[in-house]
């Protein structure tokens, strides 16, 4: 026997909506970790790209803020498991790196998968935002996308500017 599905009324409104309650909620705990990379990193480049990043992640949950407001809906976060599971991957370097040679290349490559999984998401909610005509808040995330990917080129930088082959010529 066939089973019919209950047709729902969710649209893209409800998707971009609930997009920008993971990325609220993305960017909290991200604010939460940096602290943590921070401490556990031993390059001063590393330590100092990690504290920009967490000023920069401030100014990113206040824009949010400014777009929740501009839509009338209050600013809550919702729990989402892929940041979740991508800052655990950073615990665990954390943790089991620590004072070895491979740290800072280890968390430069977490910070990464970081800056990859919000690079995509804030893309996908600004073609959302233009699609549904929310010109309002448009360049609100254009701004914080911007910021996303020189933060990761800065991080490619630092990988290849020589804290990759530090932790090669270290462990030889």
């Amino acid at each position: 026997m066939a089973t019919t599905k209950k047709a729902s009324t969710k649209g893209l409104e409800d998707l971009f909506l609930e997009g920008l309650k993971d990325m609220y909620y993305a960017e909290k705990k991200i604010l939460k970790a940096l602290p943590k990379m921070t401490k556990g990193a031993e390059g001063e480049e590393v330590v100092a790209a990690f504290e920009k990043h967490l000023a920069e992640t401030e100014a990113q949950i206040e824009r949010l803020e400014e777009v929740f407001e501009l839509l009338g809906v209050p600013a809550r976060g919702k729990t989402c498991p892929a940041i979740d599971g991508i800052l655990e991957e950073g615990s665990e370097i954390l943790s089991e790196y620590k004072g070895a040679p491979a740290i800072d290349a280890g968390l430069v490559a977490a910070a990464q998968a970081v800056e990859h999984y919000e690079i995509t998401r804030y893309g996908t909610l600004i073609t959302w935002a233009q699609q549904l005509g929310r010109t309002e808040v448009t360049d609100i995330l254009k701004e914080t996308l911007a910021e996303e990917e020189a933060t990761d080129e800065a991080l490619s930088a630092l990988g290849e500017g020589g804290v990759n082959q530090r932790a090669m010529q270290a462990a030889a």
